[in-house]
């Protein structure tokens, strides 16, 4: 016998079983991101430390000159290197927040087909129609969110190159300038 209740009751389990996966990915992607900050805030204060040493040794106004340029290349290089991890780190929760939504998406899809199923073959004679519609309506949701994931995959791997190539191009110029 057909028991809806237990179907949306299996529904609700998966539910909060996604949240919680939800949550977890968003606290690991938090705690990697204040991992970054830190590690570039030590390395910022070391740098400064460096620089102010440096800095009290200079004799001449060339060689101060020549530690002027030396520390904006590598504060340009820190800047750059702590983009790269940025942009990195959010693609990777990015990657992961899709991949949980696809599968989300692919088991809820699942068992409201198999819901569907079942109250189809439990169903009262000349629900056909209603039935039928449901389906339909369903199978045209799916296709629409196959479409949007297909574009959002295409707009994330445009938007990935771009940042890549603007990194590499900020970069360059920097190295030139020694």
């Amino acid at each position: 016998m057909y028991n809806a209740n237990e179907q949306i009751a299996e529904l609700n389990k998966v539910g909060v079983a996604n949240a919680t996966r939800l949550a977890a990915l968003s606290i690991e992607s938090a705690e990697k991101l204040f991992k970054l900050n830190v590690t570039a805030a030590k390395a910022a204060f070391a740098n400064g430390v460096e620089s102010a040493q440096a800095a009290a040794g200079v004799k001449d106004v060339q060689e101060l000159m020549a530690l002027r340029a030396q520390v904006a290349q590598s504060n340009v290089q820190a800047a750059v290197g702590y983009g790269r991890t940025l942009y990195a780190l959010a693609s990777e929760a990015q990657g992961n927040y899709t991949a949980l939504a696809e599968d989300a998406w692919n088991t809820y899809s699942k068992n409201v087909a198999a819901i569907v199923d079942k109250a189809s073959k439990n169903a009262p004679a000349g629900s056909d129609v209603a039935i039928n519609a449901f389906k339909s309506t369903f199978a045209a949701s799916t296709a629409a969110f196959d479409h949007f994931q297909r574009a959002s995959r295409q707009v994330a791997n445009f938007a990935d190159a771009s940042v890549r190539a603007a990194a590499t191009s900020t970069a360059k110029p920097a190295k030139g300038r020694k």
